[in-house]
């Protein structure tokens, strides 16, 4: 997967790289040095996407021509390597939400898209900034234990907020049947980030018995006495 900014591709050479037409490239706005919004459509101008001044496009190559429709999302689907806690290389899977954005819907989709049975795979979404997959519940619907009521599963919303752009891993269950999904890179990340949280906890402890012992060594100044008044007594004859 190759990304270029909007500047690099305006400077390239007809030597350097050859698009055929725009159907063969993707904008996406970066965030945080990422992909994070696709503008899907070729026809439209930038000013109506409304789009910060400051935003970043970069342009991704593509092998072929595409057209995504407005219900089309772009997943980057990978393979789990039966025995190993890795993938394979991503590969790109449009999914029509025209029918909703079901688990249900996207497991037939993907499923047919590798050719097993839906009942063989089980698909997770990564939350890279989290080292984590979330697996995709096959249920269609599902009871909030609030309203104790059904409602249909969106999975544009919590917990998955699936969008353009994330990675959904894939197992099959025809050749290996355990239920986890996370790799050795995985594991070293949560690591790194147990251990960042740790020394900073560690630094806001160091800071806090510090400023402690600094207030405590401050004595409060003793208020200054007023000086004594003399007291005159006098003694009236009663007689």
């Amino acid at each position: 997967m190759c990304y270029m900014p909007c500047s690099v591709a305006m400077t390239l050479s007809s030597s350097d790289f050859v698009i055929p037409s725009p159907a063969f490239l993707r904008a996406w706005t970066l965030e945080s040095k990422r992909p994070g919004r696709l503008l899907r459509t070729n026809l439209q101008q930038l000013k109506e996407y409304k789009l910060g001044r400051k935003t970043e496009i970069c342009l991704e190559p593509l092998q072929k021509e595409e057209n995504l429709g407005p219900h089309d999302v772009v997943l980057r689907t990978q393979m789990r390597i039966p025995g190993k806690r890795a993938y394979a290389p991503h590969v790109d899977l449009v999914w029509d939400t025209a029918c909703g954005w079901t688990a249900g819907s996207l497991r037939q989709r993907i499923a047919h898209f590798c050719s097993l049975p839906v009942e063989k795979i089980e698909i997770a979404k990564y939350f890279p900034e989290k080292f984590e997959w979330l697996p995709v519940s096959s249920w269609n619907q599902q009871i909030t234990k609030r309203k104790k009521k059904k409602k249909q599963d969106n999975l544009q919303g919590a917990p998955y907020y699936l969008k353009d752009g994330d990675t959904v891993g894939i197992k099959n269950l025809l050749v290996e049947d355990d239920e986890d999904f996370g790799t050795v890179r995985d594991d070293l990340g949560k690591e790194t980030q147990k251990q960042l949280a740790l020394g900073k906890q560690k630094s806001q402890e160091t800071l806090r018995v510090q400023s402690s012992d600094v207030f405590s060594g401050v004595k409060t100044p003793a208020r200054p006495r007023a000086p004594e008044a003399s007291l005159s007594i006098h003694v009236g004859s009663f007689r």
